[in-house]
Formats: C-alpha cells, structure tokens, sequence
C-alpha cells in the first residue's frame, strides 16, 4: 500500500507500482505534509490507471516520436511517410528532449502561438498539429501519459488574414480548343485531351497502362498513380474508380495505340520509361499554352477545368464526384461550391410544372379575375 513517511525532514513517498515494483521519491526540501499527500494521490491514480512510469523511464517526445513514426511506417504511403518525418525533423526541435508526461497542454499552445507569432502559414501549422496529435495518441494508447494535451489545447484560426493558397484557374471552351489546337504531337495532344475529358490527376494519368483502357465500355480504370519517380496504388477507395470516356478521346487513344501500342504505358517518355511531369509541363504544357495565348496555369487546374465545365452544365453532383475520384460528393462541393450558378430560372419553372403540370398560370389568372369580380 502507497504511503508517506518522514525522514531526514523530508517527506517521501513509498510505493508499488503496477507491476510490483516498488517506488520511493524523496520530495524536495519544503514539501508540506499535505502537498505530500496530494503527490501521493496522483501516483496512487495513475497506479490505477496502469499508467504509473519512473521518472528515469519515462521516455522523452523526441523518443515517443520516434516510436510512432516508425509504426506508421507499414502503414503510410513511402511519400507520406517522408512528409511526417520531414515535419519532426524540421518543426520539433523544443521538444525533443522534454519528459512525454511533461508536454501539457500549456506547452501545446506556447507551440502554437510562437509559430502564429512568426507568421506560419495556417494550413503549415494545421499539419504539424495533425502530426503532434497523432503522436501524443500514440503516447496515450502505450500508456506513457493519461491524457492527449493537443486535443483539448484551443486549436489556430483564421483571424481574416489568412491568404488563400490555392487559386483555381480553369479554362474556357473556346481556350481548350485552341490549346488543343498548338499541341501537334500525338502523344500529348493525347494526354492533354484525356485530363481535360476525364478530369483524372496528373499522376493518375502517368500511371495509365493500354490494359486500364476498355474500349468496348468506353472507360479507363485508374488502378495505380505514379508520384515522385514511383508507383503507386491510389491512395483511396473513391480514387480506384472507372471514368467514362467521350468518343473523342476513345478515337484519339485508338490512333495512338496504333501509332505506339508497344509500351505497356499510354504516356510514356520518349525512352519509354514513366514520363517526367515536369519536363512535360515545362517543355509541352506551358509553351502550348503561350502559343494560343491562354492563361498560364497548372496541369492540375486541367482536373478543376472539367469539374467546372461538367458543373456548369448541370451534370448531377454524385456522378461528378465519382468520376473526379472524390471520398464523397461534399468534397466536391467544398472545393467547387464557388463556381456553381446561384441563379437557374429554368430550374424554378421545372419546379412550377412539377407542382402545378401546367395549371399554375391558369390558377393566378383565376385568382385575379375573382379578385375583380369581389372588388
């Protein structure tokens, strides 16, 4: 049983932990008799709670981190993993020697506010929080500490200052075309016109195989990605996805079979290894667009291009977001609610025929004519 003696005039505290192990503290000079007892609580409460660790063996943040990142190792995409590591190694270093069981949450929002002081852009600091919280759990789970201090630390909002990061550029019809048109190279008249039909992420279509194409249904399968010199498998559920094609791009994806069928890749590089992205876009993409004088924008802004087109011409949102490969349809939404029509006149007198099949021009007529009659 846990108790508090006396000796030399100092109060200590003798205990067994969970594991029956015993544990004795001498508490520093000036300790009162009741602070003691309080001390005494708390190490009977974490005994309890299975919790209990001396101080020489509790771990430090820098070791707990490194623990869990070496857990998520099997578990995250080699990129995703290279990005966590990149945050401890960059974003971490006050911490790195301070007690797991030290970091309170106090600490967590002197954390917070000194990077808000230095003008860290939110979503940068929003990230390294997804990462600090997700060690802290692993903290908790392994039972170094009773509590996440980040989940319950009061989180960085934006104060109206924040710039928005992303900017979405799309083009016009009479812009594709005459993009399209300065593209005279097969293969990436090919690929342009297939991200611009598709909507497909730029990875997504470097990853494309002849087998991923069916030309009887008219789809291509995306089943794989290539990033950062690697493939890979997608990285959701939705992302795994079947994309109808329109007859242009199925013709265009048929000569070129015919013209270069050989490589298992649609759009590889001319040595028929996986295409550079940027070397595509610096030496293809941008000056094809300079040519017909188009506005510079990214590949990725090809995939908002679709999106806005197929929005704009009312195409139902839940086939949209499918096709975009998006968890769900409000994905869709949030990132492009801003282009959609807030005014549709045809929409309410389809409404107006729904309700009334007709009859609700005769129904206001009838209701002025009495109106008259009774005046």
């Amino acid at each position: 049983m846990a108790c508090i003696t006396k000796r030399r005039d100092r109060w200590v505290i003798d205990a067994y932990d969970q594991h029956g192990k015993r544990y004795r503290k001498t508490l520093p000079d000036g300790t009162t008799k009741g602070k003691a007892r309080e001390i005494l609580r708390e190490v009977e409460e974490k005994i309890e709670r299975r919790t209990f660790a001396h101080e020489k063996k509790i771990p430090t943040f820098s070791e707990v981190a490194g623990q869990w990142l070496e857990h998520k190792k099997s578990n995250l995409r080699e990129t995703t993993w290279e990005m966590y590591a990149y945050l401890l190694k960059c974003h971490f270093k006050e911490l790195e020697k301070t007690r797991i069981d030290m970091v309170t949450i106090a600490t967590v929002e002197k954390f917070i506010s000194t990077r808000q002081k230095g003008h860290m852009n939110l979503s940068t600091l929003r990230k390294i929080l997804v990462t600090f919280n997700q060690i802290m759990a692993y903290a908790v789970r392994h039972r170094h500490i009773d509590f996440n201090p980040v989940r319950d630390a009061e989180k960085p909002r934006n104060q109206g200052k924040e710039v928005v990061t992303e900017t979405i550029k799309v083009l016009n019809p009479e812009q594709i075309k005459a993009f399209l048109e300065e593209v005279t190279n097969q293969k990436y008249h090919t690929l342009f016109l297939t991200a611009i039909m598709t909507g497909a992420r730029q990875g997504e279509l470097l990853g494309l195989k002849w087998e991923d194409v069916d030309f009887s249904r008219k789809q291509i399968h995306i089943q794989r990605t290539f990033n950062h010199g690697r493939f890979f498998a997608p990285k959701t559920k939705g992302s795994n996805r079947k994309i109808d094609l329109a007859p242009v791009v199925i013709k265009a994806l048929a000569q070129w079979k015919l013209s270069d069928g050989k490589n298992d890749l649609i759009f590889p590089s001319d040595a028929g290894t996986p295409m550079d992205c940027m070397n595509m876009v610096h030496n293809q993409f941008h000056p094809a667009l300079n040519r017909a004088g188009c506005p510079r924008i990214r590949f990725h802004d090809l995939r908002h291009t679709t999106a806005s087109l197929l929005l704009d011409q009312g195409e139902n949102i839940k086939y949209i977001s499918s096709q975009l490969g998006h968890a769900n349809p409000t994905t869709t939404l949030n990132i492009y609610a801003h282009l959609m029509k807030t005014e549709n006149q045809a929409a309410v007198c389809r409404l107006e025929n729904t309700i009334f099949e007709g009859t609700g021009h005769n129904l206001v007529t009838n209701e002025k004519k009495e109106l008259t009659v009774n005046g």
